[in-house]
């Protein structure tokens, strides 16, 4: 920077001043004549302008620099003496704006990584070498922990994605796929793939975001196989029906004997199908209202006994004994005393269909230190094995699909128990030795005790006088 006269020539006599006073002083004693004084003093202003000149410039542009840097213009007269305190105060203000900057910049990527761990969808960010530069909390809890600075493709291995980022990587367009992660559980991915281009420098990295369709696939795949088990069930006896139909109309009806065989028959599937149809739409109407809890007060005890009379003459046809425990003073349930009869009968008849001839079914209702009411149906058949447990309340489930339709099962009636349960709040277990038998347990919350001691006053107690 080059520095004007007026602004340098000034500073030069201050600088020259102590050599000044010192040259005079030896002039007065006489040390040195006025001349050689007045010689000397010139020559070390003179060096000192020249100082001054070159390291004066220098030190407005150090400042004017740092005066650009805090983002602001330059004074476009600078100030007739530089003073190094500006320059010490400029420096101060630079490392405050650079410290509050820095603050702003630490803010925002805070933010930034709140909003990517905030998403649903796995995301990863990899770098033209395919590393894992930056993975969201959904990336971790899918892929695993510690994914910045591993290689993508040890990671997450698929050959359909890896080309994809491939394609991608070297210029091509977004892509979509579709991958399946095998495991214990599969998991069933949408993946998009995107190049996204960098502010600094002209690298482009790749953004992969993966969404879980698993939910969607099994849903799908549930319905698919819920429309064909149905169809299928329906098939059968209406197969049955039209046959026999055909034969009895073709001239087999002349037989009394015959033709009343053939009606029971017809009889049999006709009731078949009727409890098919009736099974499917309860299911239905259940799971219309499953998202709603029921808030009637129910008392499990009349509803397990009502169900218990009902079939006991089903059982002695078996030669079954049902065997009816009920605890006193039961807390009552919030529920739906039809929805909670089906679920009854439904464990029961299951129960009195496979237990072993001459053997006892035991219905159990006890309550948890009233907070749960639980409702216990076990059997002496001969099991059921540990692999078909967890597949029980699936629609159309059948560990022996030919012994249930001969016993008259739908498929459907545990999976109504688990919708029932479902929208009363409750759970469901299912314990089963081969050989010894099986227990079904719902178990419901039951209301507290003081709304069940206030529901169960008298009318005279609550109804005001007139």
């Amino acid at each position: 920077m080059r520095v004007p006269f007026n602004r340098w020539l000034p500073t030069t006599a201050f600088a020259a001043l102590p050599a000044g006073v010192v040259l005079a002083f030896l002039a007065i004693v006489g040390a040195l004549s006025f001349w050689a004084a007045l010689a000397a003093w010139l020559a070390i202003a003179i060096g000192c302008a020249i100082l001054l000149h070159r390291h004066v410039g220098q030190f407005l542009s150090v400042r004017a620099a740092l005066e650009g840097l805090m983002g602001r213009a330059p004074p476009a007269d600078p100030p007739a003496s530089p003073d190094p305190f500006e320059l010490v105060q400029s420096t101060r203000r630079l490392a405050h704006d650079w410290r509050r900057k820095d603050e702003i910049i630490l803010r925002l990527a805070r933010e930034n990584e709140s909003i990517l761990d905030s998403l649903p969808d796995a995301i990863l960010v990899l770098d033209r070498d395919r590393l894992i530069r930056r993975a969201n909390k959904a990336a971790e809890r899918l892929l695993g922990a510690n994914l910045a600075g591993r290689e993508f493709a040890a990671v997450l291995r698929h050959p359909r994605l890896l080309e994809a980022v491939g394609t991608v990587a070297k210029g091509g367009t977004s892509r979509d796929v579709e991958i399946e992660l095998a495991g214990r559980v599969t998991v069933n991915l949408r993946a998009h793939v995107e190049a996204v281009h960098r502010p600094v420098g002209d690298e482009s990295w790749i953004l992969l975001s993966l969404h879980d369709q698993t939910a969607i696939k099994r849903t799908e795949q549930m319905r698919a196989d819920f429309v064909a088990n149905a169809s299928h069930e329906l098939r059968t006896p209406l197969s049955a029906l039209l046959g026999f139909i055909e034969t009895l109309v073709a001239g087999a009806g002349e037989d009394a004997a015959t033709r009343q065989r053939f009606l029971g028959i017809m009889g049999d599937q006709a009731a078949r199908m009727s409890r098919l149809v009736n099974d499917l739409l309860s299911l239905s109407r259940i799971e219309m209202r499953e998202h709603t809890a029921p808030t009637d007060a129910v008392e499990l005890g009349a509803v397990v006994g009502g169900v218990a009379d009902a079939l006991q003459f089903r059982a002695r046809d078996r030669n079954i004994a049902l065997q009816l425990h009920i605890a006193a003073d039961l807390p009552r349930v919030a529920g739906d005393a039809e929805e909670l009869t089906q679920v009854v009968q439904n464990l029961v008849d299951n129960a009195i269909k496979y237990a072993r001839p001459g053997t006892d079914v035991t219905i159990s209702v006890t309550a948890d230190k009233g907070s749960e009411v639980a409702i216990a149906v076990a059997d002496k058949g001969e099991g059921i094995p540990r692999q078909h447990l967890p597949r029980l309340t699936e629609r159309f489930y059948r560990i022996d699909a030919a012994r249930s339709r001969e016993l008259g099962g739908t498929g459907l009636g545990l999976a109504i128990v688990k919708h029932v349960v479902n929208r009363h709040r409750g759970r469901l277990d299912v314990a089963s030795t081969l050989g010894a038998g099986s227990v079904f347990t719902v178990s419901l919350p039951s209301i507290p005790a003081d709304k069940n001691r206030a529901e169960a006053r008298s009318p005279d107690e609550t109804t005001p006088p007139t």
